[in-house]
């Protein structure tokens, strides 16, 4: 006979036993510098709900690091590449971006290297993984549940469908929703969704549905032939059998989208894409004493937040200087992410900083501005704290996330190779000193809160549910199994045209013969007559 009083600890230790052991083992593998800091977010509340998570990177990783946790372990493949080379390619695709001197033949030879040397890496990364038979099979051992990645990581669908496991994508929508489209089966009507990347909003002109629709068909008739000589050709290689991007990639169970309705155009969605904008956006902790000290000091006129992302570490003198001088004819203290060279004109408004806490700046009070490249982190950092934008867009995706901010009335963009320090100080005066800037992006601010489902939250539960049902197959679409005429119902059309071509003739013929049987009894008639 058990007594009593061990009865609670025994119901105690079995419900914590339980919990234990509905832990999942999680296989992730992410994207580098901003994708990464977004799955960050995912992996620390993942291992905090006591699943064990292992994130699969290479050898020269530029931004995945090392950090140990409890039921969080590193698993590295070795690469021929090293650290400084990746990182090098990655400094050389932005400073070929961010070079406005360089135009021309000189501009397509460079553009042609950078994405010569961006296949190379693809390459070595697919490689290293994919053809490493001891990791592979390490893999398998480990008894994963399910693969959680980010598309930017090469091959990692491709791993996925080897290993056999459910996936889940964490993605930002695609220029042209190309990947979605395609790969994901994702309707895009052209009628009144943007390709984006341009000028084009949900709300379009004849002129601009032509534009739209031109894009939309174009961009598919240079995505299919790339992806037949590039990825296709190798996924068949590795898989022994017929394999393309888009059948790896469609496999996925869920898509975790990194937008939301605050930031989207309403469109059409299905069942197994989820979004979850701003997950890794929290309350802002407080500053660093120093860093607290300066802010302060900004008085009622408050401070500028200013970063161009992870990646973009420095500029040309020229454009450094523009920026400085016009940072220098604003009331606002301005805090301003930049590892390179002190700027001639930089005025002691201005205070350079390697790194700052973002969020937690852009949820100071005294935050009247963020200036930003657009990218998808921080614009969901400025909705959560509800804070205006001066966008200064410089590729991939971000003059699309802010011609969405600029629609919705929450931002002001400027060109960065054309903009003059007129232009900036200019930009920033309007979005500080117009409240519309400041009420819209609050308004934005109260939907992306007004959910049922904290971002976060919504993306561990979908990861949870397809553990708990070993995938989800049952959301995703039967267009995944037709083929291009059968999705758009060609044959069904020419069935049904051939239908009515067989009736018409009929018709025709009957007409006819009715019409000569008719003549030859009037004329045999006429004789008799």
């Amino acid at each position: 006979m058990v007594p009593n009083c061990v009865l609670p600890l025994v119901a105690l230790l079995l419900l914590c036993g339980s919990e234990i052991a509905l832990g999942g083992n999680i296989l992730l593998l992410p994207g580098e510098f901003s994708h990464w800091i977004n799955m960050r977010a995912i992996v620390d509340e993942l291992v905090a709900r006591n699943h064990s998570v292992a994130v699969l990177t290479h050898s020269a990783t530029p931004s995945v690091k090392h950090w140990q946790k409890e039921n969080f372990r590193y698993v590295v493949f070795k690469i021929d590449m090293d650290e400084q080379a990746v990182q090098a390619m990655w400094q050389n695709f932005i400073s070929t971006w961010l070079n406005e001197t360089v135009t021309g033949f000189q501009a397509m030879s460079l553009t042609w290297k950078m994405m010569s040397d961006y296949g190379d890496y693809l390459e070595t990364v697919c490689n290293g993984m994919l053809l490493n038979q001891e990791l592979i099979a390490s893999l398998k051992e480990s008894n994963f549940d399910l693969v959680l990645y980010d598309p930017v990581m090469p091959c990692s669908d491709l791993l996925a469908d080897t290993l056999g496991l459910p996936h889940i994508v964490s993605f930002r929508i695609s220029f042209a929703y190309t990947v979605e489209r395609l790969c994901g089966q994702l309707p895009a009507p052209p009628s009144y969704v943007p390709a984006g990347g341009g000028h084009l909003t949900d709300q379009m002109s004849f002129m601009e549905r032509v534009e739209n629709m031109l894009l939309y068909v174009s961009l598919t008739a240079v995505f299919k032939p790339s992806m037949m000589l590039t990825f296709d050709k190798y996924y068949t290689k590795i898989a022994g059998k017929p394999t393309t991007l888009c059948d790896t990639l469609g496999k996925a169970d869920i898509w975790l989208i990194r937008t939301y309705w605050d930031f989207e155009y309403p469109r059409p969605l299905l069942p197994n894409f989820k979004f979850v904008g701003g997950l890794h956006c929290k309350p802002a902790k407080p500053l660093p004493k120093e860093m607290e000290e300066f802010v302060q000091s900004s008085g009622d006129d408050g401070i500028v937040v200013f970063s161009l992302g992870s990646m973009v570490k420095n500029l040309t003198k020229d454009r450094a200087n523009t920026i400085a001088s016009a940072l220098g004819q604003i009331p606002q203290k301005v805090l301003w992410r930049y590892s390179g060279d002190k700027p001639d004109t930089l005025s002691p408004n201005t205070k350079l900083y390697d790194w700052i806490p973002q969020n937690d700046l852009l949820g100071h009070p005294k935050t009247r501005a963020f200036i930003t490249h657009g990218g998808t982190n921080g614009l969901y950092e400025a909705i959560y704290h509800g804070v205006p934008m001066v966008g200064i867009p410089l590729f991939a995706d971000q003059p699309d996330n802010l011609l969405h901010m600029k629609t919705k009335g929450a931002a002001v963009t400027v060109d960065f190779n054309k903009m003059k320090s007129e232009d900036l100080k200019e930009a920033l005066t309007e979005v500080i000193n117009n409240p519309s800037y400041k009420e819209s992006m609050m308004r934005l601010s109260r939907i992306h809160h007004d959910q049922p489902m904290k971002p976060l939250d919504q993306a561990v539960y979908w990861i949870e549910f397809v553990m708990r049902n070993k995938g989800a197959k049952h959301l995703r679409v039967e267009a995944h199994n037709l083929t291009w005429y059968q999705y758009h119902c060609l044959d069904v059309i020419a069935f049904l045209l051939s239908i009515v071509a067989l009736v018409i003739f009929i018709f025709v013929k009957t007409c006819k013969w009715l019409f000569r049987k008719c003549c030859r009894r009037s004329s045999a008639k006429s004789k008799k007559e």
